[in-house]
């Protein structure tokens, strides 16, 4: 069973590995732990069986989200390339969207790869939709962002 729960410390090493795997550039150690300590951050994993401490495999991905006011930004989402395909994005979503609900967030944007077919697939399920493009705004490789909004 797979439970979507708050970030821990402990976390990070097995985020970073995830990040690795699935977003370039990944962020840094202290730019992760940093953000588990933000009023304005809604910082989330999708984990099965029950919590540890120990290195494993239990954490599948995790979810970033930064609100102020009430305008918030994904600001990243991934999961682990052995746990694809199996809705831990969408549980990832929900959850998200729950607590931008919750928060009476009104808009949320965030940027995607334009190549990134199956993130823009998820993102559209849960309302958000193409606002514009911005060019070059990836690198490593270079690529063309989607911006998307959720209204």
């Amino acid at each position: 069973m797979i439970s979507i729960m708050p970030v821990t410390e402990e976390d990070i090493v097995h985020i970073l590995e995830i990040e690795q795997e699935a977003i370039s550039p990944p962020w840094t150690h202290g730019a992760l732990l940093s953000e588990i300590y933000r009023d304005d951050s809604f910082f989330a994993v999708a984990r099965s069986g029950q919590r540890e401490s120990t290195k494993g495999s239990l954490l599948h991905g995790f979810i970033i989200l930064r609100s102020i006011l009430d305008e918030g930004e994904l600001l990243q989402i991934a999961v682990g390339k052995d746990a694809r395909r199996r809705g831990i994005a969408d549980m990832l979503m929900a959850s998200a969207i729950k607590n931008i609900e919750e928060n009476s967030i009104r808009s949320v944007f965030l940027e995607v790869r334009k190549s990134n077919e199956a993130a823009i697939s998820l993102y559209k399920k849960h309302g958000f939709k193409s606002v514009r493009l911005r060019r070059d705004y990836y690198t490593d490789p270079t690529e063309d962002a989607v911006v998307m909004v959720r209204v």
